[in-house]
């Protein structure tokens, strides 16, 4: 089984992650599988446009700790 850091993390993710410390701060307290789910999510997508998309979508979720599918 892959770690966490064996993921590769798109690069928009990387950009956003670098612009906004809170969202940064937030996905690195994230458990390991909350952070595998939303790099799974994020690069299952193909284009750039869509991966921003995905990001801007789910930023509030990873601010308030919960993972890809939690309510």
């Amino acid at each position: 089984m892959k770690t966490t850091s064996e993921f590769e993390m798109p690069v928009e993710f990387k950009e956003a992650l670098e612009d906004n410390a809170d969202l940064n701060n937030a996905f690195q307290s994230l458990t390991p599988g909350r952070q595998r789910g939303y790099l799974l999510y994020f690069t299952d997508a193909k284009l750039s446009k869509t991966r921003q998309s995905r990001i801007k979508r789910f930023s509030t979720k990873i601010l308030t700790g919960k993972g890809l599918h939690d309510k």
